[in-house]
């Protein structure tokens, strides 16, 4: 996922937050269209640091923010006893063990205080009070209906007496895993356009649509089996075979033959092109 923004991506997005165009930024802060334009651009290095200030008390954020030295954009120097985190929480979040950011967007989302509303209620126990004792009065009035019937456990009845009592561990399990659930796919769905995200088209899907085209297409290449072979190798992996190079055609040809995979084909016309065309090359020099 990706998870550090650049000074251009920053401006941007700050700009576009709020819905400003670059010409209305230009007026609101005296900086010409021009420059603000190049700053957006991800190529831009050169930067007025007394534009950045003018910006970064413009948009309300901090400079280090801006310059990526910190990812607080208003609260660069809120101390950590106001936080309440402890020294083991401070050296596990200092220690590059953790992916920082993802954390911060899970206590971000607004799913997050159930999730963490309903782990203290388990970790509590206190509604565990609450299940045993109903579990205690659907367990006892089971007992007495067998015993006073001679009923068996078995029965519809007894049975549906005995699945009603709840597990609190089964319970909470299922209640934090939906809390968490809903969490990470709102989190996947937003990374989803990330530069590092994988596509939901993967490579193999890819290349079995392709196929049939392949394979037709092949029929109609001529070549020896060796060339015919590196045709569809280079062809399945998306390289276009016929815009290579006579030597690069014949050098990959040669590097599959060492493969174990395949058989290897008797060349029925003498001397090979890659033979011919090294001897060329030695003749050459």
């Amino acid at each position: 996922m990706y998870t550090r923004l650049t000074i251009p991506e920053k401006l941007k997005d700050e700009r576009v937050n709020r819905k400003l165009t670059l010409t209305q930024l230009a007026e609101l802060t005296g900086i010409s269209k021009s420059t603000l334009d190049r700053y957006e651009k991800e190529d831009c290095t050169d930067m007025s640091p007394f534009n950045l200030i003018k910006l970064a008390k413009f948009y309300g954020l901090s400079l280090d923010y801006l310059m990526g030295l910190t990812e607080n954009k208003n609260h660069p120097n809120t101390s950590l006893y106001e936080l309440h985190l402890n020294d083991s929480t401070i050296d596990i979040l200092k220690s590059g063990t953790l992916n920082n950011r993802l954390l911060c967007e899970m206590i971000c989302h607004p799913a997050f205080p159930r999730l963490l509303t309903d782990i203290e209620i388990c970790v509590d126990r206190i509604a565990d009070i609450r299940f045993h004792d109903m579990n205690i009065v659907l367990e006892n009035a089971r007992q007495q209906v067998m015993e006073q019937y001679s009923t068996d456990e078995n029965d519809v009845y007894m049975r549906t007496l005995e699945l009603g009592q709840i597990s609190e561990d089964i319970f909470f399990k299922q209640i934090i895993h939906e809390d968490l659930d809903i969490i990470v796919k709102d989190i996947r769905t937003q990374h989803k356009t990330d530069k590092t995200t994988a596509d939901i088209e993967t490579p193999a899907k890819s290349l079995l649509k392709k196929i049939p085209m392949i394979l037709l297409d092949c029929l109609q290449f001529k070549g020896t089996l060796d060339e015919r072979r590196t045709y569809i190798i280079c062809q399945m992996n998306g390289v276009d075979y016929k815009n290579l190079s006579e030597e690069e055609q014949l050098i990959l040809t040669r590097v599959f033959q060492k493969s174990s995979l395949y058989p290897t084909a008797i060349n029925q016309r003498g001397k090979s092109k890659l033979s011919s065309l090294f001897e060329k090359k030695n003749t050459k020099k």
